[in-house]
């Protein structure tokens, strides 16, 4: 603790102790105010000013000492000073002691509590930056709970100490007066109990409800203004309509009709979206073929004398795309038909909160009245401007599937996940491959030991790693393209026959009526939307790619689900959407994934930590599959077993991170998946030994040490 931390401990401790050293608890009762009232009251009336200042002040220290004898000296307000003067003095005095204990608790704990118990306290502390003012005014009108007790825990928290002074000033108002107003009666009174009564605590109860029964006022006020310009339908064609058919906008499609909703999903492009047609399912076939060939490249590490594989490169293509139309049925019209959900296919605008107009590839036009809209409409590959990119042409990720020559030279444009997947396959199927990432290394969300795993990797196979270097220019030389970037002040030209741009995704937000309508987008160009994904429309939601702030194809199922429940039962009851465990992987070889904090995150944020590292060197299966590279890196909470995050890197790292996702979602650690049987030999393992070396590390040194002598004892 600091010197200053230590002084303010010191002089509250002392405060304490004097207060009860001197008595002052033995004052503070109220048999004893009820004996010196009229003393009290006698002095008063001699020195007016004198005794407003001095209990003004000592009201003042009880409360930031948080001592007790608040409520008895409230009374004595009452009866020596009035019901009016009394309430305006023991109102600023109790709020200013308040804030005091509040900014007490804030320097003394809140640090320590936050590194501590961040993790755990992420969901609470973004309530109360949004909403704090609401919820501390709730717990001031509810006298059963001690107001110092709220000073102290406000103080832990994230809201602004005006905030907590002027809500703390309103919200003690009404017990202040009450207690105020007995005080006048003081005489009258045979113990405080008989100032609140039980029926009295009810109605403090149900004022305490106020402040939320105001919150949804305020919220059903800014909702009428927003509709206020729209005229609503006397009645609605169906229940829901969800906007794409990607991965999010069937995942809620599915659940509308499987409550028995009337759902209408649209979808201008083709069913599956990107994750099918563009993004998962072809890049993971690609990626297959490209580690076949790795394989037979590798054949004497498994025995053989000699592999060779002859391949064309339009064949593999093709296989791709064999593979898209085995998993569109999954995907397809014929079974969300099946499954109740109504397919339509065509442009969708939505022309009003509750309509939405349909333009069909012939021109056709038809309006659909709804109650709820989902926003699922994806993203796409964000092209920077880069000056004769244009010009010379260049591919994404949505459009390499159109090749079927292999570019001869190729550039890669990005060190993320998607083109560091790309850049390896290209390469393994003899690409001369330079990949160009402006970052001074690949996978920048990744721990910097993963990152140089792979940046390694990469580059045993070939890739022309050019980490650094930010792109300027592209020039045109006949078919040869030449990408111009500038590294370390100079300037550096990559000649190439095809460029790919891999810079990452951008949501889409254009073209369907969101300018129209006023719908606001987020700093990051998403869809803004509230914690239940509603956006500025309540009946409007979005989730996916468009709303962010994942572009997975499995967390646009994961909010995908909360979209649609909110939107057909959120006048019942709305959940938050829940981004507490979030896995990822980069499917490179090795394979990179990724659960809660790295160890990257959790020094940025100053969040205590211990780290356990497993080498997969070690591991049996790994080496007999000639796979032993990589690890297991689990951060934990100091002393304890409950997993912070989870990095794995190696052969099958984003089936491997699954445990650690359980583990995290269901709140059991590193002893319980220590005591989970492993079968030998498997990858699997890999996580069981991380959890040992966990156990070793936090081993009972002096209990060992007393066994160790009763086992030499037994030997007598």
């Amino acid at each position: 603790m600091s010197r200053p931390r230590l002084l303010l401990a010191a002089a509250l401790a002392l405060a304490a102790a004097a207060f009860f050293a001197f008595g002052g608890h033995r004052y503070l009762t109220f048999d004893n105010v009820k004996q010196q009232q009229a003393a009290i009251e006698a002095y008063y009336a001699s020195h007016a000013w004198q005794t407003v200042l001095g209990y003004f002040a000592f009201y003042v220290v009880v409360t930031a000492v948080s001592l007790p004898g608040a409520a008895v000296m409230t009374l004595v307000g009452g009866a020596v000073f009035g019901l009016l003067w009394g309430t305006v003095i023991v109102s600023f005095a109790s709020s200013i002691g308040a804030t005091l204990a509040f900014l007490s608790a804030r320097f003394l704990l809140r640090d320590w509590v936050q590194q501590r118990f961040g993790a755990a306290l992420r969901a609470i502390n973004s309530g109360i930056e949004k909403d704090g003012g609401f919820y501390l005014f709730t717990l001031r009108l509810i006298p059963a709970i001690p107001f110092f007790a709220i000073n102290l825990a406000m103080g832990l928290t994230p809201v602004r100490a005006r905030t907590f002074y002027w809500v703390s000033q309103l919200g003690m108002l009404a017990g202040t007066v009450v207690y105020v107003n007995a005080g006048t009666q003081l005489a009258a009174i045979d113990s405080p109990a008989g100032i609140l009564s039980p029926g009295l605590i009810g109605a403090f109860v149900l004022l305490g409800f106020f402040p939320l029964i105001a919150k949804r006022i305020v919220v059903s006020v800014a909702a009428r203004k927003v509709y206020a310009r729209w005229r609503r339908p006397a009645r609605f064609d169906c229940n829901l309509v969800v906007i794409g058919a990607g991965s999010a906008g069937l995942v809620a499609a599915y659940i509308a009709a499987a409550v028995k909703a009337k759902v209408t999903l649209v979808e201008k492009h083709r069913m599956g979206g990107d994750c099918l047609n563009t993004g998962c399912v072809p890049s993971k076939a690609l990626l297959k073929t490209a580690r076949v060939l790795a394989t037979f490249k590798r054949a004497k590490q498994y025995g053989l004398k000699s592999a060779h594989a002859e391949f064309d490169f339009a064949e593999v293509m093709q296989r791709v795309q064999r593979v898209v139309k085995t998993v569109a049925p999954h995907d397809s019209v014929e079974r969300y038909t099946r499954l109740g959900v109504e397919c339509l296919q065509g442009e969708a605008r939505i022309t009003s909160p509750w309509t939405v107009e349909l333009r069909r590839a012939d021109g056709a036009r038809r309006t659909l009245a709804t109650r709820a809209i989902v926003i699922a409409a994806g993203a796409r590959p964000f092209v920077p401007p880069i000056p004769g990119l244009e010009q010379a042409g260049y591919l994404t990720s949505d459009t390499v599937w159109d090749l079927r020559a292999l570019p001869q030279r190729l550039v890669v444009l990005g060190g993320g996940p998607i083109g560091c997947e790309l850049a390896q396959a290209f390469a393994r199927f003899g690409a001369r491959v330079t990949q160009v990432e402006m970052l001074p290394r690949l996978l920048v969300r990744e721990d910097p030991e993963v990152s140089e795993m792979l940046r390694a990797r990469l580059a045993d196979e070939g890739v022309d790693l050019r980490l650094g270097h930010k792109a300027q220019r592209v020039l045109a030389n006949g078919a040869e393209k030449i990408l111009v970037c500038e590294h370390a002040g100079r300037e550096a030209r990559i000649a190439c026959d095809a460029i790919l741009v891999a810079v990452g995704r951008v949501a889409n937000t254009s073209g369907y009526g969101l300018e129209e309508l006023g719908v606001p987008l987020s700093r990051a160009r998403t869809v803004e939307t509230n914690e239940y994904l509603q956006t500025v429309y309540p009946n409007i939601y979005a989730c996916g790619d468009v709303a962010g702030p994942y572009q997975f194809t499995h967390t646009a199922a994961h909010q995908a689900w909360y979209a649609s429940v909110n939107a057909l039962f959120g006048g019942w009851r709305r959940f938050r959407a829940d981004y507490s465990v979030i896995p990822w992987a980069t499917f490179t070889e090795p394979e990179v994934a990724r659960v809660g904090l790295n160890e990257t995150e959790a020094k940025e944020r100053n969040i205590p930590h211990e780290v356990t590292v497993y080498s997969l060197d070690d591991l049996d299966r790994a080496i007999a599959d000639e796979e032993a590279h990589g690890l297991v890196k689990v951060l934990t909470a100091p002393g304890k077993d409950r997993i912070l995050g989870a990095t794995i890197v190696g052969d099958h790292a984003g089936d491997l991170i699954a445990e650690f996702v359980a583990a995290m979602r269901h709140g059991f650690g590193m002893n319980k998946i220590l005591d989970t049987i492993h079968i030998y030999p498997t990858l699997a393992e890999a996580n069981k030994h991380a959890a040992g070396a966990w156990k070793r590390a936090h081993a009972p040194q002096a209990l060992l040490r007393l066994v160790e002598r009763y086992h030499a004892w037994r030997r007598g």
